[in-house]
């Protein structure tokens, strides 16, 4: 791979925004509008979540479906550099995990909105996705994933 090439691929991966994303930002204006308050992408937490509700014990993550492997129309195999997507990709999924069971272990719950479940045909709509998220912050103890319909 040539000089130029490493170039536009470094160009177009620093495109890819890691927080405060569309989806990210739709779901605190839409959970902020409920009145719930938050603080953003903790450092002293285990992955940084997207959303901390401490008054909940809650973490949310809102998750591309490529960066993390999500099994939805969103997400395919990269057919070229094989090796390093596997890598990088399963690499995520174990961080997932542990981050998941630190979370446990401290005695907080995470949500994981996928971005199926904000765009793409198996979206769904908007304001449900927020009032599912809004139930599950107020009445549900266990962790969960909101997805793309038929997911």
């Amino acid at each position: 791979m040539d000089v130029v090439d490493k170039q536009k691929r470094s160009e177009m991966m620093s495109g890819i925004k890691g927080k405060d994303t569309r989806g990210e930002l739709a779901i605190r204006k839409g959970l902020h509008k409920l009145g719930f308050r938050y603080q953003l992408h903790r450092k002293d937490l285990p992955g940084k979540p997207d959303l901390v509700f401490p008054k909940y014990h809650a973490a949310i993550f809102v998750n591309g479906c490529f960066w993390h492997a999500h099994g939805c129309h969103l997400f395919k195999w990269p057919s070229t550099r094989i090796e390093f997507w596997a890598e990088k990709i399963g690499s995520n999924k174990i961080r997932d995990e542990r981050n998941t069971q630190a979370y446990i272990s401290m005695g907080w719950k995470v949500l994981t909105i996928w971005e199926c479940a904000l765009k793409g045909k198996t979206r769904r709509n908007l304001n449900e996705v927020i009032h599912t998220t809004a139930n599950w912050l107020l009445y549900d103890s266990q962790n969960a994933e909101i997805e793309g319909r038929n997911n």
